[in-house]
């Protein structure tokens, strides 16, 4: 684990060349690649006749959480049937494909690999059959003790198709004195450690579960007609017109039947644990229109940005935000600082994350063309530029020079979190400590590779005091090194790939 760093705050500029600094070790060779991932979204309704439509579009609202597969699962009540695949919503589903997948209920997944690389076996839903019944999975979040049970199951024979944590699950369910108990779900939840937001849908109900610690959200709402759903975010119930109800609570199983009327709750465990919430959700990965963990993201973000303002003043023209996550902060910083407003850099909407091209420079000239800087809107002044975070650096450095090009007099760049020094192990992608440019390094260290005349960050206690729950509530791990629950620094998102090949060996 890396020794915390001094919490330097605020330093001024010294330029750096690239000759001079070695980036992280271990860093992607992809320019596409140093952007921060999003985890997973899912999405549940049962009732309605268009149930499967409405989860589509359930799922468009979710894009945000992932963008390397997607799929739906239908029950019409006697069977389920799924349809998954590699790529954005639009890319997995037509309407042929739609219109095949009818039913009286249906679940959905929008997926960024955390745990097992973005392969077709590993899209979800997953769906299986065992000796009772049919059941499809979503899983949004990562379990880390996933190894350790395949293992043991693989002793007994079980065959894994996938390497992703979420296929444990179905084969803890098919085992016969599990389903022997009077909740076979809920004593399964009881053997997983880590984060995990699921949805399953079973024949004749849709069951939504949260793990004891609540990491990542997942909400309860109901449509005009009177159909309950499940969502990871607020925003996806929204797009269906449904009404938030409440968050599934930490550590409870709701079900809803299949006339998707009524809603029923159980606890899994008995006792309680401390909430420990992702503070990073609110930082840069839920929807700003959502309402998590009691608050409202864009206005969180707002805060965090006045903040930002308060404890990071400096004599400056113009805030601009890196879009769209820092939009919000950026407007909070402007709001406390009396500085205007622009918006100096433009996002190119139809650069994906999967543009990939066959050469170094085309893969630089890739990140430039999804930011795009305005000249006339930068030139000659000094500017605050506010970013959500900066995880391995190297894209972040990219946009400052990109304002350097465009004529920008002076930058100081104003990140509305603290460094991130810690990997993750909950469901969000930020890789070893290795590749994380925060991991034992001073923030003038930082600073001198992004090439800024000003770096500061916004300090875990004022980060904090924008939420709306108490200090203790969140999970601050990537940031302070203090985990809620132990974990096995040498748990890694491939690990389950590794431990499949070494049993060919």
């Amino acid at each position: 684990m890396a020794q915390e760093m001094p919490d330097a705050r605020c330093v001024s500029r010294k330029r750096l060349s690239l000759e001079q600094f070695t980036p992280p070790e271990g860093s992607y060779t992809d320019s596409s690649d140093y952007e921060k991932k999003e985890k997973c979204g899912v999405f549940g309704v049962m009732g309605p006749a268009d149930s499967v439509e409405r989860c589509y579009y359930g799922l468009y609202a979710l894009q945000h959480r992932g963008q390397e597969s997607a799929g739906i699962a239908a029950t019409d009540g006697q069977s389920i049937s799924a349809h998954t695949g590699l790529g954005l919503v639009a890319d997995v589903f037509n309407k042929s494909v739609l219109k095949e997948l009818t039913g009286k209920g249906a679940i959905g997944h929008v997926r960024y690999s955390t745990a097992g690389s973005n392969r077709k076996c590993n899209a979800q839903p997953i769906l299986e059959e065992y000796i009772d019944g049919q059941v499809a999975v979503a899983h949004n979040g990562n379990l880390i003790n996933a190894t350790l049970l395949r293992a043991e199951y693989q002793k007994f024979g079980h065959i894994f198709y996938s390497t992703s944590d979420t296929e444990i699950v179905i084969h803890m369910l098919a085992k016969p004195t599990h389903q022997d108990k009077p909740d076979p779900l809920g004593h399964v939840l009881n053997h997983l450690q880590g984060a995990f937001s699921f949805v399953f849908l079973f024949r004749d109900r849709l069951e939504a579960a949260r793990d004891p610690w609540g990491f990542r959200p997942l909400v309860v709402g109901k449509t005009r007609d009177g159909y309950y759903c499940v969502a990871s975010e607020t925003c996806a119930l929204a797009s269906i017109q449904a009404t938030y109800v409440r968050e599934v609570e930490p550590g409870e199983i709701v079900t809803i039947d299949i006339t998707g009327t009524e809603l029923k709750s159980r606890y899994f465990t008995a006792s309680r644990s401390q909430p420990a919430h992702c503070a990073f959700e609110h930082v840069y990965f839920a929807s700003p229109s959502s309402h998590l963990f009691g608050d409202t993201v864009v206005s969180v973000r707002q805060k965090m940005g006045r903040q930002l303002a308060i404890e990071s003043p400096v004599d400056a023209d113009i805030v601009i935000p890196i879009p769209d996550s820092g939009r919000s902060a950026a407007l909070g910083y402007s709001k406390q600082s009396g500085i205007p407003f622009e918006e100096g850099i433009v996002p190119n909407r139809y650069v994906g994350r999967s543009f990939i091209q066959p050469s170094q420079a085309m893969r630089d000239l890739a990140v430039q063309m999804k930011l795009i800087v305005i000249p006339d809107v930068v030139r000659g002044k000094r500017i605050i530029v506010v970013e959500d975070s900066i995880v391995r650096g190297t894209t972040t450095r990219g946009k400052i020079l990109a304002l350097r090009r465009a004529g920008a007099k002076e930058i100081h760049m104003r990140v509305s979190c603290p460094p991130i020094r810690h990997p993750c192990f909950f469901g969000i992608d930020f890789p070893t400590p290795t590749e994380l440019i925060a991991n034992g390094r001073t923030v003038d260290q930082i600073r001198e590779f992004i090439e800024v005349d000003s770096l500061a960050y916004l300090s875990l206690e004022g980060m904090l005091g924008a939420l709306g729950q108490p200090a203790d509530h969140y999970c601050t791990a990537c940031w302070s090194g203090k985990y809620p629950i132990p974990v096995d620094s040498s748990v890694s998102k491939f690990g389950l790939e590794r431990h499949q090949l070494k049993m060919f060996e």
